[in-house]
């Protein structure tokens, strides 16, 4: 009978790895599937400027644990799949594209990164050893397979490195915050929160909108909302900010539109990226900045508290009692 429990738990345990492996894949492949949809071409190669995959891939692998591993390597090829027939040389990008989120992964687990980024540390973490170290992983092996097969010209294995690592990199710190966020996000009681945080919504949709199309250089003007998104409602208002902000600039750099026009594709890819980092950092450091304080404050007073209630119950009685 115990054995047969056994077996049944381990059955049970294998099918949800297997069902979360499914999951990651197929969240994997349609992320892609919209990621495609604001690429665009460098040199011959596909690049786009925010990979979001990265994003589910580094978060997936930080919820589930590293079991969840071939779900990123299916969605990788499912994804290369649906651009061109695959050939076996693409074996290298999936093995790349699964390696630098698992590399990500195991770092931030090396330095004790919590994934309610709640410390200045786990921003920090987040942004280092979780994008921009990491993705040089899938960045030098999928520039090196185009370089190597043909399809890229070698003169063209820089360029389309920058915007492979970018676009990876920016996958995570756009994404992955947003999606570690939304397990505790709760609707504020306060009336007035309600109606700031509609406000903020509504403000931010306006003023990006502006910002991405106008013909005036702009873009300053998302910072105000990221700043006060993230000092107002940390993590949950300043996350889905910042995925506005890099999509919406996305959309008018793919359009050659507003601050993004009449420039070099080059010239838009830095000031696109420039941009996305940017406002990435900028939210993503606040927001982990504001909950540590706010943190450190909340215990300050439950030790005041509880140190009151022990000179209460130590202080002598008073007179006539």
């Amino acid at each position: 009978m115990s054995d047969a429990v056994v077996r049944t738990e381990e059955w049970r345990r294998f099918g949800g790895t297997l069902l979360g492996i499914l999951i990651v894949a197929t969240a994997y492949y349609a992320s892609g599937r919209i990621g495609l949809l604001l690429r665009v071409v460098v040199d011959g190669a596909v690049v786009t400027p925010l990979w979001l995959p990265t994003g589910i891939a580094v978060a997936s692998l930080l919820w589930f644990g590293l079991r969840i591993w071939p779900g990123i390597a299916l969605g990788t090829f499912l994804a290369i799949e649906h651009l061109a027939t695959f050939q076996l040389a693409d074996v290298a990008i999936i093995a790349g594209n699964t390696l630098a989120p698992v590399c990500a992964y195991l770092l931030l687990r090396r330095v004790g990164f919590r994934v309610e980024i709640d410390r200045l540390r786990d921003g920090l973490a987040l942004v280092f050893l979780g994008g921009l170290v990491p993705m040089l992983i899938s960045a030098s092996i999928g520039a090196g397979v185009l370089v190597a097969t043909g399809t890229l010209e070698p003169a063209g294995f820089w360029p389309v490195w920058s915007a492979w690592w970018a676009g990876d990199a920016m996958g995570v710190l756009v994404l992955t915050p947003l999606l570690l966020v939304l397990p505790r996000v709760r609707m504020p009681r306060d009336a007035y929160r309600v109606a700031e945080g509609v406000g903020l919504a509504v403000a931010a949709g306006a003023v990006v909108l502006l910002a991405t199309r106008s013909s005036l250089s702009l873009l300053f003007l998302v910072f105000p909302l990221l700043i006060w998104s993230a000092v107002r409602f940390q993590l949950a208002g300043s996350a889905p900010c910042v995925l506005l902000v890099s999509v919406l600039a996305i959309s008018a750099a793919t359009d050659e539109v507003g601050p993004f026009a009449d420039h070099t594709l080059f010239e838009v890819m830095v000031n696109l990226q420039a941009l996305n980092g940017s406002a990435a950092l900028t939210a993503l450091l606040l927001s982990a900045l504001v909950t540590e304080q706010n943190n450190v404050r909340t215990e300050i007073e439950r030790a005041c508290e509880e140190l009151a209630e022990v000179v209460e119950r130590l202080a002598p009685g008073r007179p006539g009692e």
